[in-house]
């Protein structure tokens, strides 16, 4: 992937990893909006001469309007990132999870299909294009304090796979971005070994400039997670993170 003349959108770029990687794209020579719900964060990223839009992908006509509204500034866009994720604790003993479990399912999943549903037409009339989705090392390995996130990350997963078949031959290509913990959002505090988030962005960046593009983005912090059916440490690994079910409420190591 060229990244020095690209129009990139990144959807969920107003913090964390999303807002890094735009300004490594912008960084980089491409012409790069931002999509989120945050004024305040929107502000600073047009502060920052980036182009900025309200989007919630949980809601399928803000979805389209901000498609609308970017198409018509950016019509050479070729570049779509689906970075829109929530994260939550959820014990599974308790009935009121559910509320927990559909929030994660309608942003990590659903609002995921939401945005490139919106922008498929667009790149497939163009003849190029890539759509960056973004799952997580604990598609993989799950982490059971937060079994929806890991059952969202892991649907998307498969989806990726399913597009990247679909648009075959279109010209449209999907990339993958399997993070694992990064030091960001909060996530140093339940990872203490989480990864730098300007060695994160530095990997990826070098990982998108390959050529051919990887259909998937592993960085070397990940593999553990990627591999661990494949190497035979799936159950042991499983088991230690089980350790952390003690950060939800009332459970004891």
């Amino acid at each position: 992937m060229d990244l020095s003349n690209r129009t990139v959108l990144v959807v969920g770029g107003t913090s964390g990893i999303g807002r890094e990687l735009a300004r490594r794209f912008a960084a980089a020579g491409s012409t790069v909006a931002v999509g989120g719900r945050s004024p305040q964060a929107l502000a600073e990223l047009a502060e920052e001469g980036f182009g900025t839009f309200h989007i919630d992908v949980t809601d399928g006509s803000s979805v389209t309007s901000a498609r609308d509204a970017a198409l018509a500034r950016y019509p050479e866009l070729d570049t779509v990132v689906t970075m829109s994720g929530v994260m939550l604790l959820e014990d599974l003993r308790d009935p009121a999870h559910f509320e927990a479990a559909e929030t994660t399912i309608d942003t990590n999943l659903v609002g995921t299909i939401r945005v490139i549903d919106a922008f498929t037409s667009h790149l497939v009339r163009r003849g190029a294009g890539t759509f960056i989705t973004v799952t997580s090392g604990i598609a993989f390995l799950p982490f059971p304090p937060m079994p929806s996130y890991a059952a969202s990350k892991a649907a998307v997963h498969a989806y990726s796979e399913a597009l990247r078949a679909q648009l075959d031959g279109t010209g449209v290509g999907v990339v993958e971005l399997v993070p694992p913990a990064v030091a960001t959002a909060g996530q140093e505090k339940m990872a203490p070994h989480a990864l730098p988030l300007d060695d994160f962005a530095t990997e990826v960046m070098h990982l998108l400039s390959q050529d051919p593009t990887p259909h998937e983005i592993l960085v070397k912090g990940v593999h553990m997670h990627r591999w661990a059916e494949r190497d035979g440490t799936y159950d042991d690994l499983v088991a230690q993170r089980s350790q952390a079910l003690t950060m939800l409420s009332g459970r004891e190591g």
